[in-house]
């Protein structure tokens, strides 16, 4: 009889467990019935390999249900999609979709830890974020001398292809490090040397990050217990490996500028700052400034200044080799406006406006962060006239607002005159959010403005780009999935103008 009521209360308990694991919150957005303990990680992914890319399988689910707004469970976690500019400039507006998850995949990235910008929120978010943006300004990032240390990158990387001697090159093999320099110069007060090992090394671990996972963390995040099965499918080995040869890298420098700081130096670098801000606030017990914040400062900005802004010059160098008539319009451009040897900058765009637009097209037409995120709702809320429980993940189609037909009119054709009016200014931009809007903008888009301007300018200005004959590596438009999009590698000769 105790046997039976046992089993009785046991079957009853499953059952209660299996109803709340199946039930969707109250009027949450609409989407496939997800199943206990995994939810629709396993659908979503096969029709992720099907469709091309997790971004492509949100917009099927998007069209099948007829909303913008999708509602899924990943895991154990809660996640809404938002697709169209509506429901994505919303997301970015309100403070309830402010926060960031706080789940195995998202501390697995800082080590471990909830620490950094970019991964954390609320007043540590806030008060670390300003601490960043404040002295890297001091060191001069957005003035003039982040405009000098990107002619000087600029240089550099002129000398390296005219050292090709028109050998054919794949642009996305020696961008990389010329780009993160830059913001490097101003984090660490010294530059990456080419020829350093361990940053090819490091560079290669996050090509490969990058196409493991996808932006709500992949496999990894929604099921985590998997790394104990499959540690090197999960891509939990390579996280480790990452999170590793990274530590390493950082440490170094970090050890190096507590040796060497003096009160003086508080201002020539933002880890000697961050040094200064730790000191003063030595005698405080709840002070966040430590080793280990400052540790994963530097792997913030690392992640954020070493892919999207190369990749996204990379494109445009690619799709110049393929349209060379907007190759000669803006060869044309920059010969009617600059000197051959005037070095260009950034003040130059309003001179060079199809150049610019240009770039705007390059952005909108590979929307290269196809979804952005992830972010977590802080309170319950609605998003699109739809409950949004508190503490659900949030994700945003970009791909959908930058190829939105009822509002580009052609999105499949890469056109930049759709960011040119008759008199030859810059419009038409509103729809165009690379790099997001709100309180979480990216804080590093005027280095990727500048650099994208400058690098793109500077090499046209002396080189033509051509394809080499009978190459088997040719551009193709298709990019590769992951949480950025990345080309195919392909090759490109550099030809003296």
């Amino acid at each position: 009889m105790i046997v039976l009521v046992l089993t009785s209360v046991l079957i009853i308990v499953f059952i209660y467990w299996l109803l709340q694991e199946l039930r969707r919150p109250p009027n949450y957005p609409p989407g496939p019935q997800w199943l206990p303990f995994i939810g629709n990680t396993p659908f979503v992914r096969k029709l992720a390999r099907a469709s091309g890319g997790q971004h492509l399988a949100f917009e099927a689910l998007s069209k099948q249900y007829n909303s913008p707004v999708v509602g899924l469970k990943l895991g154990r976690e809660y996640v809404v999609v938002a697709m169209q500019y509506p429901a994505v400039r919303e997301v970015h507006s309100k403070e309830e979709f402010d926060g960031r998850p706080d789940n195995f995949f998202l501390r697995l990235r800082t080590m471990g830890t909830r620490l950094g910008v970019t991964c954390t929120d609320g007043p540590f978010w806030a008060e670390h974020r300003n601490f960043v943006v404040r002295h890297l300004r001091q060191a001069g990032y957005g003035r003039q001398p982040m405009q000098l240390q990107i002619q000087n990158e600029l240089n550099e990387l002129i000398g390296i292809i005219r050292d090709l001697d028109g050998e054919p090159v794949w642009p996305g093999s020696i961008l990389p490090t010329s780009v993160i320099n830059v913001l490097w110069t101003f984090t660490t007060g010294s530059r990456i040397a080419r020829d350093d090992q361990r940053l090819a090394r490091l560079l290669k671990l996050l090509q490969d990050r990058s196409k493991a996972f996808d932006m709500s963390g992949g496999v990894l995040s929604q099921l985590p217990w998997l790394r104990h099965i499959a540690p090197e499918w999960t891509g939990y080995n390579l996280l480790k490996r990452f999170n590793q040869e990274l530590h390493e890298f950082f440490m170094i420098i970090v050890k190096k500028h507590h040796q060497e700081y003096h009160d003086d130096k508080c201002s020539d670098d933002l880890i000697f700052a961050f040094i200064k801000e730790m000191k003063d606030r030595k005698d405080d017990p709840s002070s966040t400034f430590t080793n280990i914040q400052l540790t994963m400062i530097i792997l913030d900005i690392f992640i954020a200044g070493s892919q999207t802004t190369s990749i996204t010059i990379d494109l445009a160098f690619m799709i110049l080799t393929i349209k060379t008539n907007i190759q000669k319009k803006i060869h044309a451009e920059i010969d009617e406006c600059l000197y051959q040897d005037e070095m260009p900058q950034q003040n130059d765009r309003t001179s060079l406006p199809y150049t610019e637009a240009f770039l705007l097209e390059v952005q909108r037409f590979f929307h290269i962060v196809p979804v952005s995120g992830p972010r977590r709702t802080l309170s319950d809320c609605t998003l699109g006239g739809y409950q949004i429980p508190k503490n659900t993940t949030i994700l945003m189609g970009l791909r959908t607002v930058h190829m939105d037909p009822e509002h580009w009119g052609d999105p499949e054709n890469f056109r930049p005159e759709r960011f040119l009016s008759p008199d030859g200014k810059i419009v038409n931009t509103e729809r165009l959010i690379p790099f997001g809007l709100g309180r979480r903008r990216c804080l590093g888009e005027s280095l990727a403005r500048a650099c994208m301007f400058t690098f793109l300018v500077g090499i046209l200005q002396k080189f033509r780009l051509r394809q080499p004959p009978n190459c088997s590596e040719t551009p193709n438009l298709k990019l590769l999935p992951g949480i950025t999009l990345s080309p195919k590698p392909y090759k490109v000769i550099f030809e003296p103008r």
